[in-house]
């Protein structure tokens, strides 16, 4: 790479990157600057809660919950959600340099990778939880032979090794590069064929599109108007139940969250040929990763909003806690004042039986 300019076409918008001539580019870097301190800050937000929130999830469902199928899907989610926000500082920290990448091209591709498997890991347990909600509803006799504990680790792992494939790219094409004053974290899809590059680009775009969310769309889609007529023909031998209720709340919260990333995904991909599209990527592509982001950190909160099992637990553990707090802690004030009353021994035994016993 003679020439950084030359390679600015590898760019993806996530961080603030872009195809086309630098010369031609004119935007509004304050109106930059505000999108970037917005991502920043949902960033942040996404980072406590989805670390706070995600956290208490795992420890619900390994350590205070029977093992169900329910319970795993729930768990695989929350997992795919942790992990992902623990990288979070690495996006800050990014963004807060002026996009200056400080921590070397194997954690460019790291980071970039987890991200990716995240979306897909979650996506595709989403897309599992609502067929699994239709079979274990409609199909009654068959969930309660077939649907069983052990299957549902399988379809886990089996999930975690697709999202991984998917995810390969990161590892492949992710790179660093020095532009000007600043080493920047990029796609390099090639070294100097542009057309290469922009055919990698397109597949790519268009399997992360289709995997990542239109065909989850559509087989969410698909289940949720079989189930509502199910449910509209049984008269009432149907019925959604709370963690059913929970699970729509969720599907819903991800479309919402990561539409608007896809869709700059696919503008993204005829962005060459207009200025104006340019910049309205450049300008908006950062807040709509940044709300797709933020769906790592809101699930948890549905969870506790909308599963009544979820708060009784927390509600629970979190008196059980208390409780034990204010034991240890009246303990230690009792075993205090018994220290200091003259001719008491720590333990609460008279000074002069203990003399007695030494003798």
């Amino acid at each position: 790479m003679d020439d950084p300019g030359e390679d600015y076409g590898n760019y993806t918008y996530e961080y603030d990157l872009e195809y086309g001539d630098l010369e031609d580019l004119k935007v509004d870097h304050r109106q930059m600057e505000t999108m970037h301190i917005i991502s920043v800050v949902i960033y942040i937000i996404c980072f406590v809660l989805g670390v706070i929130g995600n956290g208490i999830v795992i420890w619900v469902t390994i350590f205070k919950t029977k093992r169900t199928v329910n319970s795993i899907w729930l768990l695989n989610l929350a997992v795919a959600d942790f992990v992902f926000v623990l990288f979070l500082p690495f996006y800050i920290d990014y963004i807060l340099r002026d996009f200056h990448w400080n921590f070397g091209k194997a954690m460019c591709k790291i980071n970039s990778f987890v991200s990716v498997m995240n979306m897909y890991a979650s996506v595709l347990s989403l897309t599992v939880l609502s067929i699994d909600r239709y079979v274990s509803l409609v199909h009654l006799n068959w969930s309660q032979r077939h649907r069983t504990v052990e299957r549902a680790w399988a379809v886990c792992g089996c999930i975690w090794v697709l999202a991984a494939i998917l995810s390969c790219p990161a590892l492949i094409f992710r790179d660093t590069m020095r532009l000007h004053d600043k080493i920047v974290c990029f796609n390099n899809f090639h070294e100097k064929d542009g057309g290469i590059a922009a055919m990698r680009h397109i597949i790519i775009g268009v399997i992360r599109t289709t995997v990542g969310f239109l065909f989850p769309l559509t087989a969410i889609c698909v289940t949720g108007i079989l189930l509502t007529i199910k449910v509209n023909q049984s008269r009432g031998s149907v019925r959604f139940s709370n963690f059913s209720k929970t699970v729509s709340a969720v599907i819903l919260a991800f479309f919402l969250c990561w539409a608007p990333f896809h869709t700059f995904g696919l503008m993204e991909l005829s962005m060459h040929s207009s200025l104006y599209l340019h910049n309205v990527l450049k300008t908006g592509f950062p807040l709509a990763t940044s709300l797709g982001f933020f769906n790592s950190c809101i699930n948890p909160l549905l969870y506790m909003l909308v599963g009544k099992k979820v708060r009784n637990i927390l509600k629970r553990a979190c008196l059980d806690i208390t409780k034990n707090s204010l034991r240890e802690l009246s303990q230690s004030v009792s075993a205090t004042e018994m220290e200091s009353v003259p001719g008491v021994h720590h333990d609460g035994v008279p000074e002069e039986s203990v003399e007695s016993s030494t003798l």
